[in-house]
């Protein structure tokens, strides 16, 4: 007889019952970790004794009763005992490390508000903000760091050391730290390739931000090249965790010049992380912008050139997961050196490993030192510890080629990683990774192969059945994030997956050599441009469809609701693929359902209205309106503070061209949304007023302007204009407003006002518009005294008797009742957001309206609105429609 050969293996003997043995003692774990982080020490101590106690008892009176005639031990008793004592393990653990953020000085610090001086030591990259619109500003990104707290100091000179984790913000305009401790610069680039390009223009570039801009500029670059373990002295004010029930005891927000000095710089191996880290971002210098920003992404996590704009189109398809550091990315590394899955240990193996004749064990070896790399270049924060974990299953499947073992493996990750770090029990991002994983092991492996037998090629039935498996189980917690369902991501991950493998290889490839060979690195990263590019097209375009996504009800509620529909649709799923016809309808419902053509989407939703001619967005706390200017072309009246939801509007309404785009003043709330505007869509112009103020969004104005080759034009009182079925007259602001868009700075300080202008809202663009026999009034921000002098104007008499009124200024209270009763609107409409801070609309505004027999509605109860009418028979005005959508929040 022939001994079998020590490489051999047998293959996955086929479908068998799962071994869940460990399942019920991992997610006891989980669920005690969850319940007892913030909970008091006295219920703690006395779940984990008891716990124990009753673990120990069934223990020992299972040895005590005898095993079964069949040989087997009484394998219930000994589960829940294994229950029980996972229970006590978790309770300790949780409870220690829950009083270990609570305990010590800085808490009651943060509930007095104090400012301190404290010694800290960065426990993870410091990254970004997203900037935020704020009333009628957007404020500054800020960047935040975690930290732990070594030492604190309070204003009267004590000192206390101490071990509390905090979350330290650095606003804009803080210094950057004093001191050597930024991360080194890529060999042969600048030191200014270390610095996320977000932050650029970030502080505003304009002509008011020349000097205070810059200085927050180099603040923030030497913040964000921090580097994990380096040591800072810095002072500020302690506030209470902004989220409570996670790993932050308090908020330390450091503000002024010089609040950081370096006390000592990072380790050694972060040192040579940070330098892999910044010769990628080198490497990728060249590249095009989607490229350029989504590499460092796809390979380490490295997120901080990705745009806002890439970044909702990423989340609107579900692919978010592959610009996070995930057990996928080391499950390429892994099978481009151990091979495809169940040849690991085969004589004829392949993968690099026996390329390079590599024995098993250096091999094994090999592949433990890439994971170590792996964690460390990621840097070795709780996502990326799950990832590893995550890629040491996948080394085990690519090792065994048997998936039913691998359950009992996840259970027993789940169980050491929650044990560990038991504030990963409420993670959403490792519910979502244990999720998914769980799903490959368990329900693709079935959904692949019924595939198979109704005909699919074997590579396409698993990727699809991969895909609908983990989307179909990791739905439900992205409802609750999100409120919202992807009716891409399951296409759009099929599609993006392909691209994966050869992106993160070559990326990892450019990564390993640009300390050494810059320009092989960049050949290597150009490589990985086409298959990233590809990525970033697959987002876009799944995003771009006006059915992407469904709204859903958010939180637990939500979330449940969209379980029970998933588990009744799959059993559903499984008659309905025995049906060819079925199957066919099905998919041409869902592709309407993905395209909505505007005849069809009219017929079922009623909107956009026949014969529409003004339309005002819903886009919260802002304005947004379109002047209908013929097929597919509107002329855009501001746009709004979001660009997602000016975008959605515009989409929905079937607007593809804007013949003119009108930002009637520079306040945030108004063009913060431009990008959203631009997006896919023709532009032939932007015409705005001369007050270029706040000077931050004139520049922003100016910027994206540019880049797009698009011409900017000044409003000037007297302009009269026409774009198809429509005209309009330009009533404000007069002539001496400020020289024209893009002429430079002013001669003196400031921008250039006329008199008594007090502010951008002074200066608002007011259009008096003709359109289907309507006359509308469109006010802007205007003040009661910019309006009581356009009543004094020439052009007053010809806003007398309007049919549609654009109440200023969100229908605050400042108005003029005399420019009210001029206008003696028959409809007036407010845009304002739910819930705004400033009591918009104002109640006496409102009754005004309604006192001079004026229809009034406002987006934050009657969401987008959408004016129509038909011409009287002399041709004045006649009917008015408006028909509402609905509020989208």
């Amino acid at each position: 007889m022939t001994a079998a050969p020590f490489h051999g293996t047998e293959p996955d003997p086929g479908p068998g019952p799962l071994d869940l043995r460990l399942v019920p003692p991992a997610l006891a774990a989980w669920a005690t970790a969850t319940l007892t982080l913030d909970a008091p020490a006295g219920p703690t101590v006395w779940i984990a004794a008891l716990s124990l106690l009753a673990g120990i008892v069934m223990l020992g009176a299972g040895r005590a009763v005898p095993r079964s005639p069949g040989g087997r031990p009484a394998w219930a008793r000994t589960s829940l005992a294994a229950v029980l004592l996972c229970v006590a393990a978790s309770a300790t653990s949780a409870g220690l490390q829950g009083a270990d953020v609570r305990r010590g000085p800085v808490p009651a610090l943060a509930r007095r508000s104090a400012t301190v001086t404290a010694d800290i030591e960065l426990t993870g990259d410091p990254w970004l903000s997203r900037p935020r619109v704020r009333g009628d500003r957007t404020a500054s990104a800020a960047v935040l760091v975690r930290a732990e707290v070594r030492r604190v100091e309070e204003s009267d000179g004590r000192s206390t050391r101490t071990r509390t984790p905090v979350l330290v913000v650095a606003d804009g305009g803080v210094a950057g730290p004093e001191g050597d401790a930024s991360r080194p610069p890529a060999r042969g680039t600048p030191e200014a390739v270390a610095v996320p390009d977000r932050v650029r223009g970030a502080a505003g570039d304009g002509p008011a931000a020349a000097t205070g801009g810059s200085r927050a500029r180099a603040g923030q670059d030497g913040w964000l090249r921090l580097l994990p373990s380096t040591r800072l002295r810095v002072s500020g004010r302690l506030a209470p965790a902004l989220v409570g029930g996670d790993r932050t005891a308090a908020v330390l927000r450091v503000r002024g010049l010089s609040a950081a000095r370096v006390l000592a710089g990072p380790s050694g191996a972060q040192r040579w992380a940070g330098r892999l880290r910044d010769g990628l971002r080198a490497a990728t210098d060249g590249l095009s912008g989607d490229a350029r920003a989504l590499l460092p992404g796809l390979v380490v996590g490295d997120t901080a050139r990705i745009t806002p704009e890439l970044d909702d189109a990423f989340k609107a398809t579900d692919l978010t997961h592959t610009l996070a550091v995930s057990g996928s990315n080391l499950t390429v590394l892994l099978a481009l050196l151990v091979g495809p899955p169940g040849l690991a240990r085969l004589t004829e193996r392949r993968g690099l490993a026996p390329c390079l004749g590599l024995s098993l064990r250096t091999t094994a070896l090999s592949a433990g030192a890439l994971t170590l790399g792996f964690v460390l270049v990621c840097r070795p924060d709780p996502s990326v510890l799950r990832a590893a974990a995550c890629g040491a299953l996948a080394l085990l499947a690519l090792a065994t080629g048997r998936r039913r073992s691998l359950v009992p493996a996840l259970a027993t990750a789940v169980l050491l990683l929650v044990l560990y770090d038991p504030w990963l029990a409420r993670s959403y991002g490792f519910l979502l990774s244990v999720l998914a994983t769980g799903a490959l092991l368990v329900l693709a492996p079935g959904w692949s192969e019924g595939l198979r037998r109704r005909g699919l090629p074997p590579r396409l039935a698993e990727a699809l059945g991969a895909a609908a498996a983990a989307q179909a189980v990791c739905a439900p917690v992205v409802a609750v994030l999100s409120a919202r369902v992807s009716l891409v991501a399951v296409p759009c991950n099929l599609l993006a997956e392909v691209a994966v493998a050869p992106a993160t290889v070559l990326g990892f490839a450019a990564l390993a050599t640009a300390p050494v060979a810059m320009p092989l690195a960049k050949l290597l990263a150009w490589a990985a441009s086409w298959p990233t590019r590809w990525i970033a097209g697959v987002a876009r375009a799944g995003a771009a469809l006006p059915g992407a996504g469904v709204g859903w009800p958010g939180g637990w509620p939500g979330a449940l609701l969209l379980a029970a529909v998933t588990v009744a649709a799959v059993p559903a799923g499984r008659r309905l693929v025995r049906h060819p016809w079925w199957c066919g309808l099905c998919g041409a419902l869902l592709l309407l359902a993905l395209v909505r053509p505007a005849p069809l989407t009219r017929v079922v939703t009623g909107w956009p209205p026949p014969g529409w001619r003004y339309a005002m967005c819903d886009v919260g706390q802002g304005d947004a309106t379109v002047l209908a200017a013929g097929a597919g072309a509107g002329v855009v009246v501001d746009a709004g503070p979001d660009p997602a939801a000016v975008d959605r509007c515009l989409r929905r309404l079937g607007v593809t061209r804007v013949p003119l785009l009108v930002l009637t003043h520079f306040h945030a709330d108004h063009v913060a949304g431009l990008l959203g505007v631009l997006r896919g869509r023709e532009v032939a112009g932007i015409e705005t007023t001369g007050f270029e103020e706040p000077a931050q969004e004139a520049e922003f104005v100016r910027k994206e302007a540019a880049g797009r080759h698009i011409p900017v034009t000044r409003a000037v009182a007297g302009e009269e204009r026409r774009s198809g079925p429509l005209s309009w007259r330009v009533l404000w602001p007069p002539a001496d407003t400020g020289p024209p868009m893009g002429a430079g700075p002013p001669a003196g300080p400031g921008p250039v006002a006329a008199p008594g202008f007090d502010g951008p809202n002074d200066a608002s663009v007011a259009l008096l518009v003709r359109t289907g026999g309507l006359r509308l009034l469109l006010l802007g921000d205007l003040e009661p005294p910019d309006q009581q002098a356009l009543l004094r104007s020439p052009e007053a008499a010809a806003m007398a008797g309007v049919d549609v009124l654009k109440v200023a200024h969100h229908g605050s209270a400042h108005q003029d009742p005399e420019l009210t009763r001029l206008a003696a609107p028959r409809v007036a409409l407010i845009s304002c957001g739910t819930g705004n801070p400033y009591g918009h609309p104002a109640p006496s505004t409102v009754a005004a309206l309604r006192a001079g027999g004026a229809l009034v509605l406002r987006t934050d109860r009657d969401g987008a609105l959408a004016v129509g009418g038909a011409e009287g028979a002399d041709g004045a005005g006649g009917e008015v429609r408006v028909t509402r959508d609905g509020p989208s929040g």
